[in-house]
This record gives C-alpha cells, sequence and structure tokens, in this order.
C-alpha cells in the first residue's frame, strides 16, 4: 500500500499549541511537579511545566477538528507525530477492514484544524482489530496492536516501517517473549538515559504484580518495560513503583523519561494518572489522578504532543463510546523542546 509520509518527519512545529481552557479545580499536587535540573550538566528535559487544563473534544479545542474525526462509534488511541502534523486514532467507525483500524488525519501545520480521518489500510490493519498505534521518534517504525491470527495469546505488539518510497513494511509480531499468552497494549517506544533503547506498554500476563491463582495465563493488567539488546526487544519487567492490585493499563513516557502517564481503574472507572521523577536513573514518584482531566466516565490510553503540553486520551463522557479529548498545559521558562 502506498501511504502519504509527510507529516512523520523530523521537524520542529512552528509554534506550540495554544491554551485551550484555564485550569480549574486541580490542586497543584495533581500536575506535573517541576523537574530538578543536575548540577554542570545541559538540559535534556521539557519541564517544569503548569497544571492541566480541564479537557474539552478535540474539535472543541483551537485549532479544531474536522467534524467527522470523533464518531458515534469508538474513537480513542490517540497518537501524534513528532512535527505535530499526523495524528493516528483507532476507530471502530464503518468503512474499516475488521472490527477496530487504525486511521490518520493530517493537517499542513499545527495552526490548522485536524482533517478528516482515514483508514490507514493494509498491510496494518487487518480483519481482525488493529489499535493502539504509536510512531516511533524517527517517523518510520511504527508500533500497534493487533489480535489477528498467529499470535502469542490474545492481543499482541506488532512493528512496520514506514519506506520513504510510501510503502509500509509487513509487520511483525515482537514474538513471545514481549508478548504473552495474555494482551499487551499501548507499546510506547523511547530512548532513556542509562537504559537505551526501551519499550513500555501494559500486560495482563500472568506473573505481574498482583498474583493470580494456580495455572493461570492472564490477570490484571500492569505496566512492563523492555530493553532492546542483541537486535531484538527482550522479556519484559515490570515497572517499578506504579503498578497496583487493578489493571494499570496502556502507558505513554514522555520522551525525557520523567514523567508517565497511563489509565488505571484503581479508584474505580478507568482514570489517567501520573507518576514523575527528576532524572531517568530516579524511582517513580507515587501515581496521582489527573483530577480534572478525568470525569464520572472512562479514560483511556493517554499520550502526549512532542513539546509535553498536550494530552490525548480517549474518554466516554460524551457518547458511552470512547472520544478523543484534549487538554493543554504551559511549559513555564526554560529553552524551548
Amino acid at each position: 500500500m502506498i501511504i502519504d509520509l509527510r507529516g512523520l518527519g523530523w521537524s520542529r512545529p512552528a509554534a506550540l499549541i495554544a491554551l485551550a481552557a484555564a485550569a480549574t479545580g486541580c490542586d497543584a499536587r495533581d500536575a506535573v511537579a517541576p523537574r530538578m535540573e543536575a548540577v554542570g550538566t545541559p538540559s535534556a528535559q521539557l519541564g517544569p511545566f503548569g497544571t492541566w487544563s480541564a479537557a474539552v473534544r478535540i474539535e472543541a479545542a483551537w485549532p479544531g477538528a474536522d467534524p467527522s474525526f470523533n464518531t458515534p462509534f469508538l474513537d480513542g488511541c490517540p497518537a501524534s507525530s513528532r512535527d505535530g502534523t499526523t495524528f493516528f486514532l483507532a476507530s471502530n467507525r464503518p468503512g474499516g477492514l475488521g472490527g477496530i483500524d487504525i486511521w490518520v488525519s493530517r493537517r499542513e501545520s499545527v495552526d490548522e484544524p485536524w482533517g478528516a480521518p482515514v483508514n490507514v489500510g493494509e498491510p496494518i490493519n487487518s480483519a481482525s482489530n488493529d489499535f493502539c498505534p504509536m510512531p516511533a521518534r524517527d517517523g518510520h517504525e511504527f508500533f500497534f496492536v493487533s489480535n489477528r491470527p498467529g499470535g502469542c495469546g490474545g492481543d499482541d505488539i506488532y512493528v512496520t516501517r514506514f519506506r520513504d518510497d510510501g510503502t509500509i513494511d509487513p509487520p511483525e509480531n515482537l514474538g513471545c517473549d514481549v508478548n504473552s499468552a495474555g494482551s499487551e497494549a499501548g507499546p510506547v517506544p523511547i530512548t532513556e538515559p542509562g537504559r537505551g533503547r526501551v519499550l513500555y506498554f501494559s500486560s495482563t500476563r500472568a506473573g505481574g504484580f498482583s498474583p493470580e491463582q494456580a495455572g493461570a495465563t492472564s490477570g490484571d493488567a500492569d505496566l512492563y518495560s523492555s530493553e532492546w539488546t542483541g537486535g531484538s526487544y527482550q522479556a519484559p519487567t515490570l515497572v517499578p513503583g506504579v503498578n497496583s492490585e487493578k489493571d494499570d493499563m496502556q502507558p505513554y513516557v514522555q520522551r525525557d523519561a520523567l514523567e508517565v502517564y497511563f489509565s488505571s481503574n484503581r479508584g474505580g472507572n478507568p482514570d489517567i494518572w501520573m507518576s514523575s521523577r527528576a532524572k531517568a536513573r530516579d524511582a517513580w514518584s507515587a501515581p496521582v489522578n489527573l483530577g480534572n482531566v478525568n470525569s464520572p466516565a472512562g479514560e483511556t490510553r493517554p499520550s502526549l504532543s512532542w513539546d509535553g503540553t498536550t494530552l490525548y486520551f480517549g474518554s466516554t463522557r460524551s457518547t458511552g463510546e470512547a472520544n478523543i479529548y484534549v487538554s493543554f498545559r504551559d511549559r513555564i521558562g526554560g529553552q524551548r523542546p
């Protein structure tokens, strides 16, 4: 299949996305903690940041989106490209190849509204469910989740590559060390100081944070990370300090490795939670609920813009099916990303 790769490149945004609404009702402890810079070393950190604004549907946030961006059907798993001009999502709207498909929206610049989503087609989509899209920072490597035949269990992580000639490589399963007899979700590749290439994701595999009954092959969802060694991602380990006895799923780790956002039902319905740390080698802080970003409904699969000022996620607050919402925060001082 041929696909237009504009917006998957390395260019920086022409301008930061403006704040859509003032933050209301959110205690400072529920926001991102200010970040400390190591003495005598250049800062690669994106913060500190202000508090997150109250969330709105993406069509209502400047600069807007095509009216067909959200639908009466399921729309979620949002992920933006590095330059902010390509946006991937998962949806079971009409016109797909299977149950849930991956769709893509584009715009010429960050000052323009998002265009109408179009189906990315084969070989990424299939007759099965294909979702949780995540482009890597190079704009070519592309991760997603699928329950297509030939996997290791339920939902598995796959990787493909967008080529410069517009073609897409056949997707490859990451194998049954990374994947499991349970279900994986929310893959996020980053380059983490001290660890190199790391893939974060969630999994319902047995042997997680909470013990399962004897013989069980899956349990509740937990956050994991897998390091790239010897040409492949290795067997994952639990992310320390962030998991609970409930479902903790669909992480997004900011590119400086100092924030992790995820969906969790530890407080009841699924909400967006976050944890932070001052340096990549530090322990994660105790996770906090993002407060007014959440609702009495369910919030899932958060992701951030490259500059860390825009939070995208799915929420069932409007239609009972997930739609894509957005929240904003200011960056306070320091060099621009």
